[in-house]
């Protein structure tokens, strides 16, 4: 049986690289993944909780999480059609122009 302790740092891993992705990236499309690559490292630590304590409280939020993370995609796919229909790309320092 694996430890949690090896899903907690897989976690933490996956966070940082989603986070590192948000803060340096420019193109809408890696943000849309960085954000799915953070809540993936949510959704890891809620079903290794889960193992742990051994109820199922952690992958039920892990299901409604992935829900979440389905609508927000849904979201951010029309966000970014609008940019590049605008913008002829998906540059999000180009959209500053769409401010009041």
């Amino acid at each position: 049986m694996v430890p949690a302790q090896y899903y907690l740092v897989l976690s933490a891993a996956m966070f940082c690289i989603g986070l590192f992705g948000i803060l340096t990236r420019r193109n809408a499309l890696v943000f849309l993944m960085s954000v799915e690559i953070m809540l993936t490292a949510g959704n890891i630590n809620f079903v290794a909780f889960s193992l742990q304590y051994g109820n199922l409280t952690g992958q039920v939020f892990s299901l409604f999480t992935i829900a979440l993370a389905a609508a927000e995609v849904a979201v951010g796919i029309g966000i970014i059609l609008v940019l590049y229909r605008n913008f002829r790309g998906v540059d999000v320092t180009k959209a500053t122009t769409m401010r009041w």
